[in-house]
């Protein structure tokens, strides 16, 4: 996400050599400004943030440093629109959130992604299916919820989701729900019949909160229509989904800027634990290639238990870390979301994640082979590693459909891992841990 931007910034500020060397800077400032408007940012935004940003560096002597602060105060600025940021629970439960969009924009799936966001935050949640219209949409939807264990509330052929919102909100209060998120039908286009509908299931629950979803990539389209649904409902959010597939970045600036609307959540992927909080200064130092810590520490305590975490570490201390540990940690780093959101967060590995291929933990041919010879161990061997001898390995190559190499190359592999691990969990390790990753970026091919 942002990448367009971020490379641009990039370019900009390698532009500025010299301290005060005006030329320069007017050069970096043409480069900006079409970087942004390439990157779908309104002409008038655009232009807004290059007076901000020449305003603020004048205050200064002109330099690299201070044009780097500027454009990361400014786009801070710009990016923080009047509201709330992540979710926000009610003093009263349950917390009431409708959710709205265009068909297509992904409003069903991110509906589940943020149900699944609040479950892993130990919350109980209830998806009311109010999308009456589209083919299907309350079975797909009843479908997601299924795969994800989420509670869903539906009436069989109910033609009316007034009534199926209300009925919800009954549920949802004697069911001692913390959440009630409604998911509104959509349509291809904007019109009265779709404006009517939600208005009418909105005055029927008198939602806390109503997120509007858009697409990433539906560009100025996305932005007007962010604009129509908030002249008729009064949108206190939006969600931006399929945030990975767009490299420009322009639409959340725009929506932050031109209609006052605070970006509440980003999807970052496809799977179902892929969507993160909007916070603006966050976002912006992943924009600069700083990374984000505070988010990946988020997420991984919202997965990982503090216990078992520490637990885990006396083992790798010990070295003793197994296979069974190996598969739990595999089940666990899947409900992060993709790995290649992830290295975006880690400062000094940030501007990486854009060259590496997402890996699927559920379907790589790799992790597929891992599985299966680690499913092909008696109990003892899992816990014990040292216990594969020869006639051993031939055993798992045999039950796994692999080749005794590939059988001795992963094991070479998990031995070299969890020795690594063993040298980063003592005292300095992460001291260390830093280095080796600073060095990394700084030999990578530029």
């Amino acid at each position: 996400m942002f990448e367009q931007i971020s490379e641009s910034f990039r370019l900009a500020v390698s532009k500025i050599r010299f301290v005060d060397d005006e030329k320069a800077l007017k050069n970096a400032f043409d480069v900006l400004k079409k970087a942004l408007l390439k990157a779908d940012v309104h002409h008038k935004v655009t232009k807004d943030l290059l007076s901000a940003i020449e305003s603020e560096i004048k205050q200064t002597s002109i330099g690299q440093k201070q044009f780097l602060d500027a454009i990361k105060l400014k786009l801070t600025e710009i990016l923080t629109a009047p509201g709330n940021q992540g979710f926000v629970y009610a003093q009263t439960a349950p917390t009431i959130v409708l959710m709205a969009g265009l068909q297509g924009s992904g409003k069903t799936t991110t509906t589940i992604k943020l149900a699944n966001y609040l479950k892993l935050r130990k919350k109980k949640v209830l998806v009311a299916a109010c999308d009456l219209q589209r083919l299907a949409a309350v079975e797909q939807l009843r479908q997601l919820c299924v795969a994800n264990e989420i509670d869903l509330f539906f009436i069989e052929n109910e033609n009316d989701p007034v009534k199926v919102a209300k009925e919800a909100l009954v549920k949802a209060k004697s069911g001692l729900y913390d959440v009630l998120l409604v998911d509104t039908a959509g349509r291809l286009a904007i019109d009265e019949a779709l404006m009517g509908q939600i208005k009418d299931v909105k005055s029927a629950i008198n939602p806390h909160e109503i997120f509007y979803v858009a697409d990433a990539m539906s560009g100025q389209d996305g932005v007007r229509s962010a604009a129509s649904f908030n002249e008729a409902l009064n949108i206190s959010g939006a969600i931006l989904s399929k945030f990975d597939s767009d490299s420009k970045g322009g639409v959340a600036i725009s929506i932050a800027k031109q209609l006052g609307i605070p970006l509440r959540f980003v999807g970052t992927g496809e799977k179902v634990a892929d969507l993160e909080s909007f916070i603006p200064d966050r976002i912006v130092g992943r924009i600069m290639g700083e990374g984000d810590l505070a988010t990946l520490v988020e997420k991984t305590s919202s997965i990982i238990d503090e216990k078992e975490a520490k637990r885990l570490n006396q083992k790798i201390k010990k070295g003793q870390f197994n296979f069974n540990d190996f598969l739990e940690q595999m089940e666990s780093v899947k409900k992060l979301g993709s790995m290649k959101s992830l290295i975006g967060m880690i400062p000094g590995l940030s501007n990486m994640a854009n060259q590496i291929k997402d890996i699927d933990l559920d379907n790589s041919k790799e992790i597929l082979h891992i599985k299966a010879m680690i499913n092909s161990m008696t109990q003892k061997e899992r816990e014990n590693p040292e216990l594969l001898n020869n006639s051993r390995k031939r055993r798992l190559a045999a039950g796994s459909g692999l080749s005794q190499v590939e059988v001795n190359r992963f094991l070479k592999q998990f031995e070299n891992a969890s020795k690594l691990a063993k040298k980063f969990s003592g005292k300095g390790g992460a001291k260390g841990l830093a280095n080796m990753l600073s060095q990394a970026n700084m030999n990578r091919p530029r």
